[in-house]
């Protein structure tokens, strides 16, 4: 009797864009939604998960609630996942809770980030964005070009979150380094580990500062009213800080870079958008879309046993779900890797995730964006890499996407 052949080992998860190709999901991605759009993949520690590339499957999975966020879940891919808080405990933040507990923290901070709130903050985001441009303008290119990701692509986010959180800008720098360590996928998790204590400790500082003199920000009024009503704990009220601080700021910090480039290398969409303003809200969706700037999840662990496309998937199984690959598929975005502004269903992205964990911040997110790509291609017509663009630091070992630097010129 012929033995039967052991199982070929799952493929590693896809994680570097393919080679001259730095707007491109992940090398691989494609091909697995094609011919095995739910597959098995191996994970940093020699551990497996199911990755889910196609978009209806990607729906699904994060539409379920019998996938879990909790990342205390038996069978929930923690291996090779990086992020700013700690994978146990309440200090984990809500995003890594289910329901009841996602709902009720949830809810506490919902109104401030609702598309009305929102709103009457765009002229704040405007006056911030053209002074960041004024300073910009000042700077003497002929010695150094600017670095967009320093000059705009950062400060404004982390400008934005710093007034709403109650933050002191004065301490960007501090928790921008400490947020690239946690959301860096090289190092090791020891110094990972660190800078999580390093921003606990600052954000434990700064919560004791809001509960002695509150002011008019998210953090103090959880302190006055959630916190001081025992709703909260004042680790529920850090793991807000460290939540909303990081999610705040590094991910519109990075699709600002990546949009922006990629205009400056799109002339005749750059051109189309300032004819016509209009088309900005629509571009951003797009660009959304195009960039899918979340490359390491988001993860689940299964409750119960569940169906995924013929597939089951046994409860205390861990899934990823490719959201680079879902919003480059055919079957819901023709020609996905064309960048196209006047695409009628940019909206349906999931670049925002889907279903009840959908991105708290997205309302701000299109507002920061809007307000920078609509300023930068008004203000800067000329403006252009200052290098060639596979000169370009590209953020491949980071678990958000982006440009570590963006030399430009005009």
């Amino acid at each position: 009797m012929t033995p039967t052949a052991p199982a070929p080992a799952p493929a590693r998860l896809p994680t570097e864009p393919p080679p001259g190709c730095p707007f491109d999901p992940p090398a691989g991605l494609d091909r697995l939604r094609v011919e095995e759009p739910l597959s098995k993949v191996s994970l940093p520690d020699g551990t497996w998960a199911w990755l889910a590339t196609r978009y209806a499957d990607v729906r699904a999975i994060l539409g379920d609630q019998r996938f879990s966020s909790d990342t205390t879940r038996p069978g929930y891919p923690l291996s090779g996942m990086t992020g700013g808080a700690p994978v146990d405990g309440a200090a984990r933040g809500f995003i890594r809770m289910d329901p009841p507990d996602h709902t009720r923290l949830r809810r506490m901070v919902t109104r401030d980030f609702m598309v009305k709130r929102v709103e009457a903050l765009r002229p704040t985001l405007q006056k911030i964005t053209d002074e960041l441009c004024d300073a910009m303008e000042q700077t003497d290119r002929a010695e150094h070009p600017v670095d967009l990701v320093q000059a705009l692509a950062l400060p404004l986010p982390s400008l934005a979150i710093s007034l709403l959180l109650g933050v002191p800008y004065d301490d960007h720098e501090k928790f921008q380094h400490l947020t690239g360590q946690l959301l860096s996928r090289e190092l090791p998790e020891e110094e990972r580990a660190t800078a999580r204590k390093e921003l606990l400790v600052y954000l434990n500082g700064l919560v004791a500062a809001k509960e002695a003199e509150p002011g008019e920000d998210i953090l103090s009024r959880l302190l006055t009213e959630q916190y001081a009503q025992g709703e909260l704990t004042r680790e529920d009220v850090v793991a807000f800080a460290a939540l909303l601080l990081i999610a705040g700021h590094e991910t519109t910090a990075n699709m600002i870079g990546l949009s922006a480039l990629s205009l400056m290398l799109d002339h005749e969409t750059a051109d189309q958008l300032r004819e016509d303003p209009s088309l900005i809200r629509g571009a951003v969706e797009e660009l959304l879309r195009f960039h899918s700037i979340i490359r390491n999840g988001p993860r689940r662990a299964a409750t119960e046993d569940v169906e995924i496309d013929g597939h089951l998937i046994r409860a205390g199984e861990g899934v990823i779900v490719a959201v680079p690959a879902a919003n480059r598929d055919e079957a819901t975005f023709p020609e996905p890797d064309r960048l196209d502004v006047c695409r009628p269903n940019s909206q349906h992205h999931v670049a925002f995730g889907y279903g009840i964990h959908q991105c708290l911040g997205q309302a701000l997110a299109r507002a920061e964006l809007q307000v920078v790509i609509g300023t930068l291609l008004h203000r800067f017509p000329g403006m252009r890499p200052a290098g060639p663009v596979d000169e370009v630091p590209f953020r491949t070992d980071m678990a958000i996407y982006g440009c570590h630097e963006l030399p430009v010129t005009w």
